[in-house]
């Protein structure tokens, strides 16, 4: 992992000269409703649903060549999901809910193709950052303390860019993020390692 972030800043920073060259830097605006789950290593915890949640920001594309851009940005997610926990000593067996809320940071690339009648498709892979700042339980108590500060995953995928004009365009993709951090602490006598997972629908307008 440490070595794959490596090479991802190693091409930020390659890329960042160049494209403060070439000057072209374009924002998006993105609102992205999401379908968020959690995934235990534990065998007797269990994924026990989905959360329906909602990403939105801001998205910045650096390019380095016509068709390649280093992409980052900032933007607020409200994921989570639930996991089913076994008896332990005096605590019966439950479900927990997990409803989170991170400040993310991505940091990838997005490749596009040529236009094609004012339409071209890109596809876009790299790290998903994330830093906690709520985390609440089905009746929303607070539960910061079950819940790690710092999660990590990467996300692949791809859609379309529809130019309005100029520089303005609407884009529509679709996302997966898959998590490679554990993002729940030890909890209920369990020392497992729960991962996030989301499929992101993903709409933005191009400045």
């Amino acid at each position: 992992m440490k070595r794959t972030l490596l090479i991802l800043l190693t091409i930020f920073m390659v890329s960042n000269l160049k494209a403060q060259e070439a000057g072209d830097l374009r924002f998006s605006f993105v609102l992205t409703p999401q379908i968020s789950w959690l995934n235990s290593d534990h065998q007797y915890v269990d994924s026990k649903g989905s959360f329906l949640g909602y990403n939105f920001g801001v998205i910045m594309d650096r390019f380095f060549g016509d068709n390649y851009a280093l992409c980052t940005g900032l933007t607020i997610n409200t994921t989570g999901g639930k996991l089913g926990y076994p008896p332990n000593n005096a605590i019966p067996a439950f479900i927990q809910t997990y409803k989170l809320k991170y400040i993310e940071v991505p940091l990838g690339l997005k490749l596009r193709s040529e236009d094609l009648h004012r339409t071209n498709i890109y596809g876009r892979f790299g790290l998903s950052n994330q830093i906690n700042i709520q985390a609440r339980d089905r009746d929303n108590n607070n539960i910061s303390d079950e819940v790690k500060l710092f999660a990590m995953g990467y996300h692949l995928g791809g859609g379309i860019e529809y130019s309005l004009g100029k520089r303005n365009a609407l884009m529509i993709g679709i996302l997966y993020n898959n998590g490679f951090t554990d993002v729940t602490k030890k909890t209920y006598g369990i020392n497992d390692r729960a991962n996030l997972n989301r499929f992101v629908f993903e709409f933005g307008f191009i400045f």
